[in-house]
């Protein structure tokens, strides 16, 4: 089966779980490449945290195994510290192959449910696979509330390059704007994502920029408080910890060059 013989039956797979999917979406073109993989990605988006047969998995994994390839894959390696134990990178999280990449989670932790939004909830999930969903449904459901802001939990990360997924909170910014508590909340998500590295005695963490898009905290505050927390933790901890920092918008690229090649 080729790749686009097993997009076709992943779509049908999905379009017989809810006939009306297609509707909800609303994509004019899918009889392209492009127009399929758009239809795939929007149908798994919207799709609950409910069983699925075992040669879905298996074509699907073997379709996202491929198509997650056919990327350039970024390793450590490939990096340059731009302070001890400190990395800078930018481009789509997904496309690294580390012990870890964070994941800026919603309170429900399964995931965006909106065909085709461009976040970074979004993309995890689709990149991974349904697999994905299934277990956070299912860490969700054992602890029987919502993720509470500024704790973490970790997951497999399925068909992505990256061994695990660790799922964060970050505080969401109103009209009132940023306060002391929703900056230690923000701290406390990249704590928790470190704590739980080290308790899974992890080598290679990459972090996006928690709390800045959909949840509207200033990037360079959110900057600053990310670099700050991850320094005093490798420093008070010891840690031998390799921490990349992943950006994706040129935007944040210039806030946090100046702020690494900063001195303590």
């Amino acid at each position: 089966m080729d790749q686009e013989a097993k997009l076709d039956y992943l779509i049908e797979y999905l379009l017989s779980e809810n006939p009306h999917a297609n509707k909800e979406i609303r994509l004019d073109k899918t009889n392209t490449a492009e127009g399929k993989i758009a239809l795939f990605r929007g149908l798994c988006n919207i799709r609950q945290p409910e069983p699925v047969s075992e040669q879905f998995i298996k074509v699907q994994d073997a379709f996202l195994t491929q198509w997650n390839n056919e990327r350039h894959i970024t390793t450590l390696q490939e990096l340059e510290a731009v302070h001890p134990q400190l990395y800078l990178w930018q481009g789509d999280i997904t496309s690294l192959a580390v012990d870890a990449i964070v994941n800026a989670a919603n309170s429900k932790m399964l995931g965006c449910t909106l065909a085709n939004h461009q976040c970074i909830d979004n993309i995890i999930h689709t990149r991974a696979g349904v697999q994905l969903r299934l277990e956070c449904d299912a860490l969700i459901k054992a602890q029987g509330r919502k993720e509470p802001v500024g704790k973490a939990k970790i997951t497999n990360a399925y068909n992505l390059p990256a061994n695990y997924v660790i799922h964060t909170v970050g505080p969401f910014i109103e009209e009132r704007g940023v306060s002391p508590l929703k900056e230690q909340m923000l701290a406390s998500s990249y704590n928790s994502c470190l704590a739980l590295a080290n308790q899974y005695q992890l080598n290679t963490i990459a972090f996006c920029c928690i709390s800045t898009g959909e949840f509207n905290f200033p990037n360079q505050r959110a900057a600053e408080i990310a670099i700050q927390t991850v320094k005093k933790y490798i420093r008070d901890t010891g840690s031998t910890l390799q921490v990349i920092f992943n950006v994706f918008k040129d935007e944040d690229l210039q806030i946090y060059q100046p702020l690494l090649a900063g001195k303590e």
